[in-house]
């Protein structure tokens, strides 16, 4: 999962750098690995600055001032393709044809395809193993076609279509043409989630397309709106274009988008996150009560900050419990679950957590949290439950039981890295250390998110149920997904492209020059 975001603004004297810096920071919970601004000068001239880490430690003052120019884009990358090394993070740049900035959040699934495409029939040279490169490359050969000196919107519609045509999965995607303007699209499916919005100025209209509506909000952008399944959204300093390229019968945006990813001031596909958060911790009150029965002997409701908070709260007052802030968290810690490897999420979470006596000493605890993946997490906030005193642990997630590889840009790549993976209820609860485990229904959760735009009537939900929306998923390409996207498997090839290894790699910080 990642962030993007582009900004145009109506004054071709002002700088757009420090509004794209503050809004990949709003968008830092959707990605810690890298962070990278690329900006659009005088004459077309690009200039960049990108590097691994968090935004605030990427960019600086002076990095801030050397980003010329009153448009650009912005990524923040969490890796599930590729590896964590510094070349790949985004966005990515190639000259030919006019100068193309690109960035991207989400998965190809016929990367492979596309790679010997690229390779052999185009011979443009791929330099990472990132899908954003390999989308990158498809929409600058589909422009090559053009041979023109400039290229007008119709050229850059029939590009996208085109990139519909050649490339399967999840993919919301922003880039810029130098001295052209700024484009937004998303996949047929609406998988990965974008939005657009304007703000009036003294000099005209700017614009701003963001991963989340929340961005917007925030730095006075309104009448913000989704970008529809298949649109593309084109805006230059004159107008702004938009196009349904391809119009799909299955709008299924990502479920786990509502559950855990995004920040619940958020507002996706006409669906609040907050609200449905709520819905979902009324739903799971209804199956706390089933599981427990009469029996119930539940003292009080503590929920494993930040995502859960909302749905936590709400059970509480479904249940008539006491509910506490148990977890004290470490707000300069990241977000476990997109930290990359095993080991670095174990030893973050008692880094990030503290469980306060005072809540658990002599109490039985229901435990709140938006979803179990690997488990890790999980085991380790039941143990602290334990060691501050908690007499019994119930384990409540918003969400079903994982069993199934993610391939639409979700670090859960291999079905034996999920606790739930060949285990029933009762095994989970006995893995991760638990008296009692209650999982969401999949229908209830589904109901939490569609309750609130009866448009949209199924999600992706694959990681529950092994339906992949795109199709094209096969048992063979989920066991070579495995191979090379195991926490084990990444770390090979992270050592392999270390800097230490590759030099070349050091030139892709924040050098403050032209591209």
């Amino acid at each position: 999962m990642c962030g993007i975001l582009a900004l145009l603004l109506a004054d071709s004297n002002a700088s757009a750098n420090l509004e794209l810096f503050e809004g990949l920071q709003l968008l830092q919970h959707r990605g810690q690995d890298a962070a990278g601004i690329i900006t659009c000068g005088q004459k077309g001239r690009f200039y960049q600055c990108k590097g691994n880490g968090m935004v605030r430690d990427v960019f600086d003052q002076k990095h801030l001032q050397n980003l010329v120019g009153s448009l650009g884009i912005g990524h923040v990358r969490y890796p599930t393709a590729g590896t964590s090394s510094h070349s790949e993070a985004q966005p990515f740049y190639v000259n030919s044809p006019y100068g193309i900035v690109f960035g991207h959040n989400g998965n190809l699934i016929n990367a492979q395809e596309l790679e010997d495409f690229l390779d052999f029939n185009t011979h443009r040279h791929i330099n990472t193993d990132s899908d954003s490169e390999l989308l990158l490359n498809i929409f600058a050969n589909n422009l090559q076609k053009t041979n023109k000196v400039r290229i007008d919107e119709e050229d850059i519609f029939t590009a996208i279509k085109g990139m519909y045509e050649q490339c399967i999965g999840a993919y919301a995607c922003v880039a810029m043409v130098a001295g052209f303007g700024i484009i937004g699209f998303r996949d047929s499916n609406g998988i990965r989630p974008i939005c657009y919005g304007k703000r009036e100025s003294t000099k005209g209209t700017d614009y701003m397309i963001a991963s989340e509506s929340v961005v917007l909000d925030a730095l006075g952008f309104t009448e913000v709106r989704d970008i529809n399944p298949g649109e593309a959204i084109i805006i230059t300093k004159t107008k702004i274009t938009s196009r349904r390229l391809v119009v799909s019968k299955n709008i299924t945006p990502c479920i786990f988008e509502y559950v855990y990813f995004a920040r619940p001031d958020s507002v996706i596909d006409g669906i609040s996150v907050y609200r449905s958060r709520l819905e979902m911790g009324e739903y799971l009150a209804d199956q706390v009560v089933k599981k427990c029965g009469d029996n119930m002997d539940i003292d009080v409701v503590i929920p494993v900050p930040e995502t859960s908070r909302v749905a936590a709260l709400q059970a509480a007052h479904k249940l008539k419990l006491p509910y506490r802030e148990g977890f004290i968290k470490n707000r300069y810690i990241g977000r476990t679950f997109i930290m990359p490897g095993q080991h670095m999420r174990r030893i973050n979470v008692r880094r990030k957590l503290n469980a306060m006596a005072l809540e658990f000493s002599g109490k039985n605890v229901l435990i709140v949290d938006d979803s179990i993946v690997r488990g890790t997490t999980s085991k380790e906030i039941v143990q602290m439950a334990r060691d501050a005193g908690a007499k019994k642990v119930y384990f409540a997630s918003c969400a079903p039981p994982i069993r199934y590889p993610n391939v639409y840009g979700i670090d859960m790549p291999t079905r034996q890295e999920l606790v739930a993976y060949n285990r029933n209820e009762d095994s989970v609860a006995k893995e991760i250390g638990a008296d009692v485990i209650i999982y969401q229904k999949l229908d209830d959760l589904l109901e939490s998110c569609r309750k609130f735009n009866s448009n949209i009537k199924t999600f992706d939900c694959s990681v529950f149920n092994g339906e992949y929306v795109t199709g094209r998923v096969t048992s063979k390409y989920l066991d070579d997904l495995e191979n090379v996207r195991s926490d084990l498997a990444k770390n090979r090839m992270n050592n392999l492209h270390s800097p230490e290894t590759i030099g070349l790699h050091n030139d892709y910080g924040c050098n403050g020059k032209s591209l």
